[in-house]
């Protein structure tokens, strides 16, 4: 096939196809075709060629018939959704929505949810946590009462946003 005339468009229902649209020259010529290529594969006699071409020739066809309804279909899909009003963006969060929903019922999921809460019951409810956090705690009320913080505090107070 000759690529200088080919349709490379991959959207494009003449994709792979001649300028003409339709199959190349081996294919339109039959026993021409053949004669023109002029080899045939081992064990392939002229008469198997010429079938193989013919069959090659209607599938080519059909698959240009597909492209063409499947364009059709594809044209008429983007105008009711343009009538329902469905833009990518809404499609888009759609998706993202319901994605996000399979997400959270997926098993997978749900286990590590629960592995999770019971890891964090564990930890917060460990005396290494509740003394950490009462000593922390306590902390933090001192520093607020000391006077480096109440000056800090001041300065920050004093900061005017924008």
């Amino acid at each position: 096939m000759d690529p200088v005339g080919q349709d490379i468009n991959l959207n494009s229902p003449n994709k792979g196809l001649g300028p003409a649209g339709g199959v190349d020259s081996l294919t339109e010529g039959g026993a021409m075709g053949v004669a023109a290529a002029n080899t045939l594969p081992p064990g392939l006699t002229e008469e198997e060629a010429e079938e193989l071409y013919s069959d090659l020739a209607k599938v080519e066809e059909e698959i240009n018939t597909l492209r063409q309804v499947l364009l059709a279909k594809e044209k008429h899909s983007a105008e009711l959704k343009r009538k329902l009003g469905l833009s990518p963006l809404n499609e888009l969060k759609q998706n993202l929505t319901k994605g996000w929903q399979d997400v959270q019922t997926s098993n997978a999921y749900v286990r590590t949810t629960e592995k999770l809460g019971e890891w964090n019951e564990k930890v917060t409810g460990s005396e290494l946590y509740l003394t950490a956090s009462e000593t922390l705690d306590g902390i933090a009320q001192s520093e607020a009462n000391s006077p480096t913080f109440k000056s800090f505090e001041d300065k920050v107070g004093n900061i005017k946003l924008g």
